[in-house]
């Protein structure tokens, strides 16, 4: 279990959380002396709004947060990242303990590689009926992604993604390989070895394998781009400054891969990810370049900082090959996407209606939003190109989001299912549970549907 739970604790303090519309019915239940301190304090149950009640003594009583509408499901993260250290426990059982303490424990991330902690966590008694393996499970794999993005391109490199991707499989068994280097060309793998050419840290394929290869067949393909100063094509430097999360999608593939295996979901699990670093040099790729792709379709470079989709292009095509059940691909790909539904609403694709019943149904459950951007075929000739099979950059300026998917579905001819999550990775805009920095989008929602899908434990 999280070493923030506890199973039980003599003497934990009462943890109160009260919505706007029943403040007034709290206060009526407290004591004359705890009543007025929460009306002297100007506690009105606003969002985010936490009080600390003391005894006649001057000991914690209890804490109250205010949950303001109550629109937000991670909201007890509030009382882990503020409350002095300790034990505690819910006044009131939640109406739902699971989600209610994985609030309480991603309220404890810090991200502290490069500082002292300044605070020892405190810990909450597991309210009844949560599943704390699940949580613990979830937390991990969160914890894990935030930690691989948080970290600067200096320190998180390929060569460092890839070590972070064999500590993964080796913890949970599973096997892992890689190509790196000038091997990318000699195994076919050209627009990989194309956008990390201009690197001094040599590009690489990471490859991850777990499970009964009687069992379905799911893959998933992260994005890897250590960083992306946009090539030759130069992002500005307001541009620049979060680029060390464009390695999003595999810090996202990495924390779901741990989740699968730690729950034994009976599937036969493979991670693909493309691992550079798209810089600036005599060896880089340049804008009108032609690369050929692992798929056999050639690509004209409109322009270098469309580098994302080329690298997932080689890798889409490896997975493809094996046909598999369910493909899955997680990308800090567009600008686009954010500009359609921002940072906290991630866009996916499929043409697979089942399949984006279950994605929805799990996003309502797990309250980890989600929304679907159409695959529109109408926007299908853009990518043509004059000199090439296609252009990664279409001359159009918009649904650029939309176009992006479409040219990733160009390396999807296999499989029987097929979605694309277009993440931000990202939080600009903190709340309780999700600190400003890193951020594992999407990830609850898609384990959920998969532990729908393969909940009967893996049998090998």
């Amino acid at each position: 279990m999280h070493p923030s739970l506890v199973k039980s604790a003599k003497g934990a303090v009462p943890l109160h959380s009260v919505a706007a519309s029943d403040l007034k019915k709290f206060l009526a239940g407290r004591s004359k002396r705890e009543a007025a301190f929460l009306k002297a304090s100007g506690f009105a149950a606003k969002e985010d709004e936490l009080r600390l009640v003391p005894d006649a003594a001057g000991n914690l009583a209890f804490a109250v947060l205010g949950l303001g509408a109550g629109r937000d499901p991670l909201a007890p993260a509030a009382f882990s990242e503020r409350l002095p250290s300790g034990v505690y426990r819910f006044a009131t059982p939640p109406s739902e303990p699971t989600l209610a303490a994985l609030g309480w424990a991603l309220g404890t991330y810090r991200f502290a590689r490069y500082r002292k902690k300044t605070k020892t966590p405190s810990k909450l008694v597991l309210p009844e009926g949560a599943d704390g393996e699940e949580v613990s499970r979830i937390v991990e794999g969160i914890f894990l992604a935030r930690d691989l993005i948080n970290t600067p391109a200096n320190d998180m490199g390929p060569e460092e993604l890839s070590a972070a991707a064999r500590e993964v499989a080796k913890k949970h068994g599973a096997k892992f390989s890689e190509i790196a280097g000038e091997a990318l060309l000699k195994k076919n793998y050209p627009l990989i070895h194309a956008v990390g050419h201009g690197s001094a840290r040599p590009p690489r394929l990471i490859d991850l394998r777990w499970g009964n290869p009687k069992s379905p067949k799911l893959t998933l393909v992260g994005k890897g781009v250590c960083f992306d100063t946009g090539g030759y094509d130069l992002k500005t430097t307001a541009g620049m400054a979060t680029m060390k999360k464009d390695m999003g999608g595999a810090a996202v593939s990495l924390a779901l891969a741990g989740m699968i295996m730690d729950a034994g979901l009976a599937v036969r699990l493979r991670v693909l990810i493309p691992a550079v670093e798209n810089s600036v040099s005599g060896t880089a790729y340049r804008p009108a370049d032609v690369f050929p792709s692992r798929k056999g379709l050639t690509i004209e470079i409109g322009n270098t900082d469309a580098e994302g989709r080329l690298v997932l292009a080689d890798a889409l095509a490896e997975a493809d090959d094996e046909a598999p059940d369910l493909l899955i691909d997680i990308a800090t790909l567009t600008g686009a996407a954010r500009i359609a539904t921002g940072m906290e609403l991630p866009p996916f694709f499929t043409d697979d209606e089942m399949l984006a019943a279950e994605l929805m149904q799990a996003s309502a459950e797990t309250r980890d939003p989600l929304w679907r951007l159409p695959l529109w075929r109408g926007y299908d000739a853009l990518l043509g190109s004059h000199v090439a099979d296609l252009t990664n950059a279409p001359d159009y300026g918009y649904a650029g989001a939309i176009t992006a998917a479409l040219f990733l579905n160009r390396f999807v001819t296999a499989a029987k299912s097929w979605v694309h999550f277009d993440i931000a990775a990202w939080t600009d805009r903190p709340r309780p549970g999700r600190p400003r920095g890193a951020e594992a989008t999407a990830a609850r929602a898609i384990y959920r549907m998969l532990k729908e899908r393969y909940g009967k434990a893996n049998s090998e």
